[in-house]
């Protein structure tokens, strides 16, 4: 009999271990589910087989994060609801625009990236190591979560793939692959979390991207879903209906809808609001709504 899965592909950095990791976002999803539907939420925590972590994270760069510093911070986020007015007027504070504009400015003209400040220069540079593909990492890396869709796909499951960050990335370039290199049938679909994929950067890189049109899009995804929270300056083009409209009109995709109208996250810790950070999107109303009804569609 089949399934409902969720296979959460997280985005860059050190993690910690996979079984902790897994956890961590588990316990977010479902504590942001369980305010929509307790009965959903005690069935997606109910089964490991129900939420799997894709973790490339500890291949790409052979170390754990600790997450002990974090663990008081992940605490918090359940004791609210909502972002407050503090953090609303924080995720739009005068230097986050201006960062936002200098990030912009560098996506049109990426030979800037090596003047820009140190932190959003790293940023620039994980996402390039991924596309150079050094060593053949980025295929390594696909491989975690084709390897899973693959089984899930055979087993006749129905699949919701979460990818946050470069985790959307890597999702992407998975479903490219093996729709046009694996020929592999069957659908997914697909929730986008603080993703740059609308960034030109980005999307002169993916694969397929210089294909013909019969073969620039992943035909594997049936309706994408994308979130971007005000604030984050990892997805600084929000949109996607308008990015992928090819997609769309192509009929690789059913649909592509985008949720960032006057959207908050509000995970703070000792650096103080991050409206990136996973946990913050996970637990947030319209993720899990989302993911809530997504497991009702497809009893």
């Amino acid at each position: 009999m089949s399934q409902r899965c969720i296979l959460y592909v997280p985005g860059k950095s050190p993690k910690p271990p996979a079984e902790v990791h897994r956890g961590l976002l588990l316990r977010c999803l479902v504590e942001g589910v369980s305010r929509h539907d307790r009965e959903i939420a005690d069935a997606i925590s109910a089964g490991e087989e129900q939420f799997e972590l894709i973790a490339w994270n500890y291949f790409y760069y052979r170390k754990h994060q600790d997450i002990t510093p974090e663990l008081r911070w992940i605490d918090e986020l359940f004791r609210k609801e909502k972002a407050s007015e503090e953090d609303r007027r924080e995720a739009m504070t005068w230097n986050r625009r201006m960062v936002r504009s200098l990030y912009q400015i560098a996506d049109s003209f990426p030979f800037l990236i090596s003047w820009l400040p140190e932190t959003m220069r790293r940023n620039a540079e994980e996402t390039r190591r991924y596309f150079s593909n050094l060593g053949g990492v980025a295929w390594d890396v696909r491989e975690f979560l084709k390897r899973e869709l693959r089984e899930q796909l055979k087993s006749g499951n129905r699949v919701l793939v979460i990818g946050h960050s470069l985790g959307s990335i890597i999702a992407y370039d998975s479903f490219w692959s093996l729709t046009h290199q694996e020929q592999l049938s069957g659908k997914v679909d697909f929730l986008t979390l603080g993703s740059p994929l609308g960034l030109n950067y980005v999307r002169e890189r993916l694969l397929g991207a210089n294909a013909s049109p019969d073969r620039r899009y992943p035909a594997m995804v049936r309706n994408w879903m994308n979130v971007s929270a005000t604030g984050d300056l990892i997805s600084l083009d929000r949109t996607f209906a308008d990015d992928f409209r090819g997609m769309l009109e192509s009929g690789f995709v059913r649909s592509i809808d985008d949720h960032c109208q006057d959207l908050y996250t509000w995970y703070r810790n000792d650096e103080g609001l991050n409206v990136h950070r996973s946990y913050g999107y996970l637990i947030h109303p319209v993720v899990s709504g989302l993911v809530a009804e997504w497991w009702k569609a497809n009893a």
